[in-house]
């Protein structure tokens, strides 16, 4: 039950934190500085940015952000060694992001809002 909480608490705080400070900033669509997960997107899934509901898709983007650092977190905090809960954030942390955003860039390729090649 503690480790649910503790997930919990850590997404809900991460969403907040990412809300604040990275989508508010990347509201406007023609703004050049762009979040990093946008631009993976755009370039690895050929994404159309001007298909796509950009607040939407911040809004996807600060949620697989969320749940990716609260599923670390809360991994991390059920290991008791010091250096192996570094090892594995290390290790687990890659991997993960980049499963999770193959997994948002499938579902806008399945949508059909992709460049046209």
């Amino acid at each position: 039950m503690q480790e649910i909480v503790l997930f919990m608490m850590t997404f809900f705080f991460i969403f907040l934190i990412y809300q604040i400070f990275i989508v508010r900033k990347a509201k406007r669509r023609n703004s050049v500085k762009r979040p990093m997960e946008v631009r993976y997107l755009e370039s690895c899934y050929k994404i159309d940015l001007k298909r796509v509901n950009y607040k939407r898709l911040l809004l996807v983007i600060s949620l697989v952000s969320s749940f990716d650092v609260a599923l670390i977190v809360s991994l991390v905090m059920m290991i008791h060694h010091y250096i192996l809960e570094i090892l594995v954030a290390f290790i687990v942390v890659i991997p993960l992001a980049l499963l999770s955003y193959h997994f948002v860039g499938i579902y806008y390729v399945k949508k059909g809002l992709i460049k046209d090649v």
